[in-house]
């Protein structure tokens, strides 16, 4: 790309657009790569023209809507599209509700990249449908074209991909609501409308709700009941503070699950438990469920939801990010909570 005077430019194709106002018009008088002739000299001079910017010959450059556009070819996502180039930037956004992952590392490799800026979503990330996942740009006019092959390289060498979105899966879950208080009708459970309020807003069928006292084995025998009857999330509530006769997480193990953790540096919902069962995710919720509009069970069932499995990793970096405000009006997921 180079600057030079209109009266010098006739023949050369232009390396932008030139925008016009004129009785409340606004818009392109001359578009990016039409080839100014004699008589446009006069126009651009009504413009302000008296200088504009063409295209080198072998300079190995690249315009920022043919590298938004290449960029966005490196980086596809099934579930979502990209829309433009609009104003030198490519979008990307949700075709689906489901869990979005970046690969971080990655995006911090391309943003690396001289003249690339690549904006994103958090990592895991529960996003709607026609949600704006990630923008992509370069920050000149031009650049060298040489960054964006280094770009397609790094997304192409990359096996996992920059970014993903895992739709979230129809799941059959069963509820096991724990404690004799609830078991003998002297206090009225508050669990069960909480979870079945927060289970309505993904693909979910709730194929039984069990009530069981302070019993081992009664409370793995309901378990075992909704897993015959097809369960493949089992949801515990009650019983999981660290007290003696909290014996939730006992049953659990007797049902032969691995637990991930039971304990999580998150707040609320603290002494979250998860496990699984072979293929069956199973969570343990805490009391603060009851009381609380946004816990650790909501950050953890859009991974559930999406298929991810749940690792010890993941739970240990919740810890930043891991504590509520607890604001006035609750805006999650749109806050720092739960966010790794």
């Amino acid at each position: 790309m180079k600057k030079i005077e209109v009266e010098r430019a006739v023949g050369m194709e232009l390396c932008h657009d030139i925008t016009a106002m004129k009785d409340g018009f606004k818009g392109a008088a001359f578009r990016r790569g039409h080839v100014i002739r004699e008589e446009d000299i006069p126009a651009l001079l009504d413009l302000g023209k008296r200088t504009v910017f063409v295209w080198e010959a072998n300079a190995g450059e690249i315009h920022e809507e043919d590298a938004a556009l290449r960029m966005a070819a490196a980086a596809p996502v099934q579930g979502a599209h990209y829309i433009g180039p609009s104003e030198g930037k490519m979008q990307l956004i949700a075709d689906v509700r489901g869990m979005f992952r970046v690969n971080t590392d990655l995006l911090a490799r391309l943003n690396a990249i001289g003249d690339l800026t690549i904006a994103s979503l958090p990592d895991h990330y529960p996003v709607e449908k026609g949600k704006a996942l990630a923008s992509m740009r370069i920050v000149p006019l031009v650049t060298q074209e040489e960054q964006i092959l280094q770009a397609e390289a790094l997304c192409r060498d990359d096996n996992e991909g920059l970014f993903d979105l895992r739709p979230y899966r129809h799941r059959k879950a069963g509820i096991v609501i724990t404690g004799s208080e609830v078991y003998t009708g002297r206090v009225k459970d508050r669990f069960e409308p909480v979870v079945r309020e927060k289970l309505a807003a993904y693909p979910c069928d709730i194929v039984g709700v069990s009530l069981c006292d302070d019993d081992e084995a009664m409370i793995r025998d309901a378990a075992r009941t909704h897993i015959d009857a097809g369960a493949d999330f089992l949801i515990f509530t009650g019983g999981m503070s660290v007290d003696p006769d909290d014996i939730t997480p006992s049953a659990v193990r007797s049902l032969g699950a691995e637990i991930i953790s039971h304990g999580v540096p998150s707040q609320p919902g603290n002494m979250t438990l998860v496990a699984y069962l072979g293929d069956i995710a199973i969570l343990g919720v805490p009391g603060a469920a009851i009381h609380l509009p946004t816990t650790v069970f909501d950050v953890l069932l859009p991974h559930v939801f999406s298929g991810d499995k749940i690792e010890r990793s993941d739970l240990i970096r919740l810890g930043e990010g891991g504590l509520c405000q607890l604001c006035p009006v609750c805006h999650f997921p749109n806050c720092t909570f739960g966010r790794y």
